[in-house]
């Protein structure tokens, strides 16, 4: 079993390193995941040399975020 390494962003929060946090990583319409950098289809869990923190994990924690309102409707059928 592989040990799961975890990095720290600027901000101090520690991010995951795998696929999932990459930025090389392009999901497709059917969620899978495609590695840009290797050009093949890649597992979630999957970690290679030229990996590189996404965007999005190098900005959590910095506190700019929007919370957005979660709604849902309901259509009700008589």
């Amino acid at each position: 079993m592989a040990t799961i390494t975890r990095v720290r962003n600027v901000h101090g929060i520690k991010v995951r390193k795998w696929c999932g946090s990459c930025q090389h990583r392009l999901p497709d319409c059917s969620g899978n995941r495609f590695c840009e950098h290797l050009q093949q289809y890649v597992e979630q869990d999957f970690v290679c040399k030229a990996w590189a923190m996404s965007e999005g994990m190098q900005n959590a924690g910095r506190g700019t975020g929007v919370v957005k309102d979660v709604f849902k409707k309901v259509i009700l059928i008589k």
